[in-house]
Parts: C-alpha cells; sequence; structure tokens
C-alpha cells in the first residue's frame, strides 16, 4: 500500500514535468510547442507549429496513459509512459544534434535549455515510480488454490487419479490397511505348552473358588 502511494506520487510529479516542458525553452530559447512532431522523423526545421501537432502532443498521450495506470495501479502502464517520455526527448535530441552538428550547452542560456532537463527527469521518474510500485495483488491471495490437471499435480499430493482428465476432482485411493495375522488367542487361556500355561493351570487349582470336579457315576446297569 505505501509503495503504491509513493509510486503513484512520483508518477504525477513525472507526469507533469514532461507535460510542462514544451512551453520550457528546448534549444537556443526555442520552446518545445514549436517543434512538430513530424520533424522528429523528417528532420527539424524552422517552421513554427501547432500546439496539438508540437511536442506537447507525445508528452500528454503519455500523461494520459501514466493516470491510467495508476487507476488500474499497472505498473507496466506506468514504465511505458516513461519510455514514451523518454524516446521523443531523445528522438528530438538526435535530430537537432543532426541540424546543430552538435548539440551546446551554454551558460547565456544557449543551446539545451530547461525544457529538454523537465522532459528527461519527468521520464525518468516515471520510470522510477513503475519500479516502486507494488502494482495489483491477485482476488484469491495467498490461501487460493488453483486447479491443476492430473498430469500436472505435485507429487506429493498424490495426483488426481484418473478423474483429473474428467475435470472431475477425486484423489488416488489410499492402499488398504494391511491385517496382521495372529495365531488364535483365547483370552482366559495362555497358549497351551507355554510357561503361563503352567502357571495358570497350579494357580488354578489353588483358587478356593474353583468347581471341584464331577464324580463320574459308573454306567447304568442293563441288567434286569
Amino acid at each position: 500500500m505505501i509503495r503504491n502511494i509513493i509510486g503513484s506520487v512520483l508518477a504525477v510529479i513525472g507526469a507533469a514535468g514532461a507535460v510542462a516542458s514544451p512551453f520550457q525553452s528546448w534549444y537556443d530559447g526555442r520552446h518545445g510547442r514549436d517543434y512538430r512532431v513530424e520533424d522528429l522523423f523528417n528532420g527539424i526545421t524552422g517552421t513554427s507549429s501547432d500546439l496539438w501537432v508540437s511536442l506537447l502532443l507525445p508528452f500528454a498521450f503519455a500523461a494520459l496513459v501514466t493516470l491510467l495506470g495508476l487507476v488500474l495501479r499497472s505498473r507496466l502502464l506506468v514504465a511505458l509512459s516513461g519510455l514514451i517520455v523518454l524516446g521523443f526527448t531523445i528522438l528530438w535530441m538526435v535530430r537537432q544534434g543532426q541540424r546543430s552538428d552538435g548539440l551546446t550547452l551554454n551558460s547565456d542560456g544557449t543551446g539545451i535549455g530547461l525544457g529538454v532537463a523537465a522532459a528527461l527527469g519527468g521520464g525518468a521518474l516515471l520510470l522510477i515510480a513503475a519500479a516502486v510500485m507494488s502494482g495489483r495483488r491477485s482476488r484469491g491471495g495467498r490461501g487460493s488454490h488453483r486447479y491443476v490437471a492430473g498430469d500436472q499435480a505435485p507429487e506429493r499430493y498424490g495426483g488426481y487419479g484418473e478423474y483429473g482428465e474428467t475435470g472431475q476432482v477425486g484423489y488416488d485411493e489410499p492402499e488398504p490397511y494391511r491385517t496382521h495375522q495372529y495365531p488364535p488367542y483365547d483370552a482366559g487361556h495362555p497358549p497351551a505348552g507355554s510357561t503361563e500355561q503352567h502357571a495358570w493351570d497350579d494357580t488354578r487349582e489353588q483358587q478356593p473358588w474353583t468347581p471341584p470336579p464331577e464324580p463320574q457315576q459308573p454306567p447304568p446297569d442293563d441288567r434286569r
């Protein structure tokens, strides 16, 4: 949030400096609004220019792109506006250098004027603003989940199985739990033949509540 505010302030200052630069001296006292845009491609002449076909046109367009980028919080648009300002300014310097056989900067006010410095500074501020801004965050946030096809699912999640291609969310079925096969065991009787079995038998004989064995009765006499 703070980065967007600082970037927006820098972008507004840079765009304002770029738009105001054609109203200042560019070279030998000639203002930027007196240079036609077509002279940047065909060569600079001494012909005066109307306001809206002068250097003000690309700089005003760059300011419009800047405002759009600030509304949308788009770093790309803000950077694009800075490139537009710097591109047209550097192109003017190349054409003016070809006509004047080089660019000069004199203390008496001749040569390069303050308008060029304002344009270069405005374009640089726009690029700095684009670098400072954090841009717009996605709506999903950090906790959002994105659907991934079955063949592209992370291996740590096991993929989506055969249902990934049909668009259904279905994970691979886990392997069934393995049951250990234990020998049959009676909760009241230790295993036969073990030491516990003998001790259990001895202890049982000593318990007073152990019922005595039933007496064996002789078989009935069938003789009458």
